[in-house]
């Protein structure tokens, strides 16, 4: 899908740690792919907006890994429905001893 896409929501009483987030179009094409954090109070943050991928081609979009609060959402949108995206999360839930 090319539509703006929940690709992970922080739980209620947790915090994460985005490692990395790859990107990968894989229909012998091309994409720009955009991703947005979105806080508790729904303000956008643009994380990436021209992640640009040619045909087959991948990107690691963070350098640095994210941190993430309850509530947060981390989104993708890709100009192409022939994108992969994959994130590696460390979520840490409060209640867990």
């Amino acid at each position: 899908t090319t539509a703006l896409t929940t690709l992970y929501t922080v739980p209620s009483n947790s915090r994460a740690i985005v490692k990395s987030l790859n990107v990968a179009e894989d229909a012998g094409s091309t994409a720009v792919v955009k991703v947005t954090l979105v806080d508790a109070a729904a303000a956008v943050f643009v994380i990436d907006n021209d992640v640009n991928l040619t045909a087959n081609q991948k990107e690691q979009v963070l350098s640095e890994p994210l941190i993430m609060k309850e509530s947060e959402i981390l989104k993708v949108q890709a100009s192409s429905g022939a994108v992969d995206v994959i994130a590696s999360v460390l979520e840490i839930n409060r209640e867990d001893r």
